[in-house]
């Protein structure tokens, strides 16, 4: 049996006529996290919006659809595989044929099977051009099983990899474990990715605003929103958990053990320095991702030129890159670069060498 593409429409209020690029969140999750009863939520909550869910099924019989609240729907057919197997053309149709359907939606929520791999679904809003004109990725939302996590983590090299991807992390089900277990359990996922902002939850309870319509992925609009975005932040606990802590570490690497299947782990190196030569960091910068992007999950920071007067921002996804300014330096602002690489087999001081070297004399 073919896997299918289903999308759901939540009737809502009307969508801006105003809106011209339609944000688009994934939704990630390994089995069992929780994803579902977000979506049922999303679908069904009042919160004013229409939002098009586009849910992957995977294998011969389709028990998470039947699991999802009733609603509108249209069928898309995938050609084989996952939807990251075949992102490239399935996926692409399914949004193109909703762009052809102006004024019916606010927002897209794409749901990725628990073994996807979500780096090929966020390519997509980069790679195809007439996607991208008319869609703008807006974040990566992993769910986690707050009580199963260390053994996804020994077994399964797809769970480290959503969480790494995503620029938001609801670390579900945090009733089943104790708080010993909870402050373990995070603390794996800050050393996978120390960026991520972090929600505990139970049954998925998170605030919607937390997870929709975020812009994280939209670093210019991030940064606007919270400065320290590239920074790992304090934590942001919906059972009102007041833990602050502060989290600077110039590299991260976490060690599951290994296993078969899973042999690699995932770091994170973060960089600093002062004001960059523009000629020396933009060729670094393409040849760190040309030779190192199979290894590159995610990368994104803010680059301070000398004699530029605005903030440039720069992000990517393996060997996909874009930047651009962001806005002028405020009087008294530090024009400091920041610069994060999250992925596998990284030379952490090759890095920080060859990115200190592009600095301005």
């Amino acid at each position: 049996m073919e896997p299918i593409i289903r999308i759901y429409d939540f009737e809502g209020a009307s969508m801006s006529e105003v809106q011209t690029q339609i944000p688009v969140t994934v939704l990630t999750g390994y089995l069992g996290s929780g994803k579902t009863t977000l979506l049922n939520r999303i679908l069904s909550e009042n919160h004013g919006k229409r939002y098009a869910v586009i849910v992957n099924e995977f294998g011969e019989i389709g028990i998470d659809n039947d699991l999802i609240v009733e609603s509108d729907e249209e069928i898309y057919e995938m050609n084989n595989g996952c939807v990251c197997c075949t992102v490239r053309g399935d996926l692409i149709r399914v949004v193109e044929g909703l762009m052809r359907r102006p004024g019916r939606f606010d927002a897209i929520v794409v749901e990725t099977t628990g073994l996807a791999d979500p780096v090929p679904v966020a390519q997509t809003f980069f790679m195809d051009d007439d996607v991208r004109s008319k869609t703008k990725l807006d974040a990566v939302v992993a769910l986690v099983d707050a009580k199963h996590l260390p053994l996804r983590l020994k077994d399964s090299r797809e769970a480290e990899d959503q969480i790494a991807f995503a620029d938001v992390v609801v670390l579900n089900k945090t009733d089943l474990v104790n708080d010993e277990e909870l402050r373990n359990v995070e603390a794996a996922i800050r050393a996978i990715n120390p960026a991520a902002k972090i929600h505990r939850t139970t049954r998925a309870g998170v605030a919607l605003d937390e997870v929709l319509d975020r812009g994280a992925f939209d670093l210019s609009r991030a940064l606007e929103n919270d400065p320290h975005f590239l920074e790992a932040h304090d934590h942001d606990h919906d059972d009102h958990h007041d833990d602050d802590h502060d989290h600077d570490h110039d590299h991260h690497h976490h060690d599951h053990g290994v296993s078969p299947i899973h042999d690699v782990t995932v770091q994170s190196v973060s960089l600093r320095g002062g004001e960059m030569d523009s000629k020396k960091f933009f060729p670094w910068i393409e040849k760190i991702t040309q030779a190192e992007g199979p290894n590159i999950l995610r990368l994104k920071g803010i680059i301070a030129f000398k004699d530029d007067p605005d903030r440039y921002v720069i992000q990517g996804v393996h060997m996909i890159i874009e930047g651009d300014h962001q806005r002028a330096w405020k009087d008294g602002e530090s024009h400091d670069s920041r610069l994060v690489f999250i992925g596998r087999e990284l030379d952490a001081e090759k890095l920080k060498r060859t990115f200190e070297a592009c600095q301005a004399a």
